[in-house]
């Protein structure tokens, strides 16, 4: 207990102390100097800040380890070092709706991160990032909650331009992410994130990119320091495409091996060989925005056949010339359930690495034998804040299959029992943006059930998480 005082102390200290140096005061003639410095992103890898080469860029405190030249004749060759601190504190009174009597619960999740950028030249790089992530107080800790002091990227890059194209190449423990993050991501919304140890390769040019890349998911222990591992018992491998289309609109589509050796549904197990089709189209005009994506799975789980599909559909109006820019959103999503147990083929759909914050940041939904349709309304009362509200209506695609809970857990009693609906919610969420190192975000949500979750022993569930988050 007296080490996990210590921890917590440390990350409140280092997110006062980093918070006081990005809150520096920037002088009016530094002010265009400021505008062209990279934003913090989640991804941090995906920063550059060779622009630091210019002594005139170097406005905050600590710049200095921010660009370390490694060599003077080449300003494409120095070291970056950063750090990320996400705090959340989270209180959900029925996590799995209460089923099984699961006991309310509140708790602090704490995610530190440590990098270091390492640009060899204009071409070569490598990319070494260190986690420690905490749960303080929480009853039941699962891998995606806490893994204490472990190595969460490692990759060498390489990247040139030659025959009017770009060529990226990275080997080494990597993190990836497609579009809404709806099947593929880096799994952001719980307090471990998710890496590959991959071999991945991408070309562009003009308004096409291709992509490839072979990978084994990193499994996630905590019971020692730097145990995370992966194997061929897991595996992802993926061919996409991407073009741009009508001006700036996005189109794509790609084809995914995914494969595990001891795959459980309900209704089948053993080892699981699932291909896995994509197309997805996006963009935005005259304030009208929209990406729809839709996926197909075939393949085999033990003796038996997979045949199962989801879609996923956002839009969304925006008042420009109204006060607050209000943005009237709907989105509907669909995922296919097994309809007839026993039958020898598997209706029941993959959501594959979903980012857990896609549908609400509560865990109440996943996308799984689900119809889902959520109009929502977004507000910009001032600058850096962001208002949201909506209402989501949830089904079952089929009472044969279970109703399930993020990423993919049936909830006990469900299945083959009770009605299509499953119950409705609401969701509130405040983000704002203190600074550009200094982020925080509210989400409330309360979940009304039906009586087919009621009846398995479940009830009404409410979530609230508060949230800061520091990149240096």
């Amino acid at each position: 207990m007296a080490a996990m005082r210590d921890q917590r102390s440390f990350g409140i200290i280092l997110a006062l102390v980093a918070f006081a140096a990005g809150a520096a005061p920037v002088r009016a003639d530094e002010a265009t100097a400021v505008a062209m410095r990279p934003e913090i992103q989640a991804n941090r890898w995906a920063e550059d800040w060779s622009v630091l080469a210019d002594p005139r860029l170097r406005t905050e405190p600590f710049d200095g380890l921010k660009y370390i030249p490694l060599w003077a004749t080449d300003p494409k060759s120095y070291i970056s070092l950063g750090a990320t601190l996400r705090e959340r504190f989270e209180s959900n009174n029925a996590a799995g709706f209460g089923v099984a009597g699961t006991p309310s619960d509140s708790y602090l999740l704490q995610r530190l991160q440590v990098h270091a950028d390492i640009h060899f030249n204009a071409n070569w790089r490598a990319f070494v990032e260190l986690e420690d992530d905490r749960a303080f107080g929480k009853q039941t800790i699962s891998p995606v909650d806490q893994d204490r002091l472990d190595l969460r990227l490692a990759f060498i890059e390489y990247v040139n331009t030659f025959s009017g194209g770009t060529l990226k190449a990275r080997a080494g423990r990597q993190d990836f992410a497609f579009d809404l993050q709806r099947f593929v991501s880096s799994r952001d919304g719980p307090n471990v994130r998710q890496s590959f140890d991959a071999l991945w390769a991408d070309w562009e040019t003009g308004p096409w990119r291709f992509i490839g890349f072979v990978s084994r998911p990193v499994q996630y222990f905590d019971n020692r320091p730097f145990d995370d591992t992966s194997n061929d018992s897991f595996r992802f491998s993926t061919l996409r495409i991407e073009r741009k289309v009508l001006g700036d609109k996005e189109l794509s589509g790609y084809y995914s091996l995914y494969e595990r050796s001891n795959a459980k549904y309900l209704d089948a197990f053993g080892a699981e060989h699932r291909h896995v089709f994509d197309v997805r189209f996006a963009g935005n005009a005259q304030h009208i925005d929209w990406d729809l994506e839709a996926m197909g799975q075939v393949g085999q789980v033990g003796t038996a056949d997979i045949r199962a599909w989801a879609v996923g559909a956002r839009a969304g109006y925006t008042l420009a010339d109204v006060l607050w820019q209000p943005r009237l959103g709907i989105q509907f999503d669909a995922a296919s359930g097994d309809h007839h147990p026993g039958d020898g083929v598997v209706g029941t759909f993959n959501p594959l690495f979903p980012n857990g914050y896609y549908f609400t940041l509560a865990g109440y939904t996943g996308y799984v034998n689900l119809m889902h349709l959520k109009p929502s309304i977004t507000v910009n009362p001032a600058k850096g804040l962001k208002v949201m509200g909506a209402i989501g209506l949830q089904w079952r695609e089929t009472t044969a299959d279970a109703i399930y809970v993020q990423p993919n857990v049936p909830v006990a009693g469900t299945a083959g029992k009770g009605s299509n609906w499953t119950g409705a919610y609401g969701q509130l969420r405040v983000d704002y943006a203190f600074n550009d190192h200094l982020t925080g975000a509210i989400e409330a949500v309360h979940f009304d059930v039906g009586d087919t979750i009621i009846r398995a022993g479940g009830h009404t569930s409410n979530y609230l998480g508060v949230q800061l988050q520091y990149g240096w």
